[in-house]
């Protein structure tokens, strides 16, 4: 019996490219493949969870006595960000993608933004890197205070600012208002973020942990609110709460990066008694490490996160399930500093499951909200196939 859920998203660890990928421009895109390939890290835990014996995987490296499940899944989604890609985790698939804005966004949405916020300017307007708009246009904005604009190969609207000159809650106000404004048809863009950061000139402005997402909110049905109607506890690690705009979601914590949230996950694992789901993002892969082309870095950080992983596992108590997945890539070899469309781990581990399953290729990220659903013998949703039987 299956009585609560762990889900850890490693934010951005994808494991090789989809069949699609030609049409997102990610051919050859392999997060996992890369980083061996350039940094071999050592991830005995997750090798022994299956990571290397994934159909598809070509690190030689296979596990013997693997004791957990493994399989990888497809992004069915259109799209490949942080929010379409949980939503689809968590049973919803977005069909039509958000619009984006290659050229930088349109002179009426820009006079708009400005007309409703107060502002009397902005920066830039245009694709780019967020640390690198820094050290371009970091002092600018220290001396007219008007804040960064700017966007990515995602639907994406990002305002970065300095936490002295637009205060944190007041950017989250400014945000909160591009979010009302962009939710309308004509502009349809799917996340707006706050990109707050500290310094005094361009050799060290820093991005701060107080970035916050604002999604649109009517997104379909997901398992959260399955467990929500059915009074069931959902507690929400990370940027979970904001990707969710807080839907479904009873207890929601703020994490400063991924060892804060591997022991927060670690402490709820061992307090909380009554959550059925604990679903948690690491973030810094994806943040600190992908959109950084930092391959090294991610490296290290999957080391970490695989030293920790012991300490996860022996905290489950015995009715526990322990699912590790991602949202979507983010290979730090390729010149793009964007997310790119892969295949997502699947890595399954419990006291009451068997060993050594190979779930194969599942063909949308919502088979593991499936599964989960049908554990718990609630509603089934529109998308995904349960892998239960192939499990327990």
């Amino acid at each position: 019996m299956i009585n609560r859920v762990i889900i850890t998203v490693l934010d951005s660890f994808g494991i090789g490219e989809l069949p699609d990928a030609d049409k997102y421009g990610d051919v050859g895109a392999n997060t996992l493949g890369h980083i061996y390939e350039i940094a071999h890290p050592n991830l005995p835990n997750m090798k022994k969870l299956g990571l290397y014996n994934i159909d598809g995987i070509s690190i030689p490296e296979k596990e013997e006595k693997v004791i957990g499940d493994f399989g990888k899944a497809k992004e069915k989604c259109a799209g490949k960000n942080s929010p379409v890609g949980h939503w689809e985790i968590s049973g919803y698939v977005k069909e039509i993608p958000f619009k984006t804005y290659p050229n930088g966004f349109p002179k009426k949405m820009i006079d708009e933004f400005k007309e409703k916020t107060g502002l009397k300017g902005t920066l830039y307007n245009g694709v780019g890197s967020g640390t690198e708009l820094l050290k371009q246009y970091g002092e600018e904005h220290l001396k007219t205070g008007y804040p960064i604009v700017y966007t990515s190969a995602d639907s994406v609207f990002q305002i970065a600012a300095h936490e002295d000159i637009i205060p944190v809650e007041k950017l989250y106000e400014i945000c909160q208002i591009a979010r009302e404004m962009l939710s309308k048809e004509e502009y349809d863009i799917g996340t707006v973020i706050a990109r707050p950061f500290v310094g005094d000139n361009a050799n060290n402005f820093t991005r701060t942990y107080n970035r916050k997402d604002f999604e649109l909110p009517t997104f379909g049905r997901t398992m959260l609110d399955v467990l929500k109607e059915n009074k069931e506890k959902v507690v929400a690690i990370g940027k979970i709460q904001d990707l969710f705009s807080g839907r479904g979601i009873a207890k929601a914590i703020h994490t400063e990066g991924n060892a804060d949230g591997i022991e927060r996950t670690i402490e709820e694992i061992k307090d909380d008694k009554e959550a059925k789901l604990i679903f948690t993002n690491l973030v810094d892969f994806d943040m600190l490490y992908g959109h950084r082309n930092n391959v090294e870095g991610y490296a290290k950080a999957l080391e970490y996160f695989d030293n920790k992983l012991p300490e996860i596992m022996d905290n489950l108590q015995e009715d526990d399930l322990l699912i590790i997945t991602a949202d979507h890539g983010n290979d730090p070899s390729t010149p793009s500093t964007d997310h790119d469309r892969e295949y997502i781990p699947i890595l399954v581990y419990g006291k009451n499951i068997k060993n050594g399953v190979n779930l194969g290729v599942r063909e949308t990220y919502a088979d593991i909200s499936a599964t989960i659903l049908d554990i718990f013998e609630l509603e089934k949703l529109k998308y995904g196939n349960s892998f239960k039987d192939l499990i327990i």
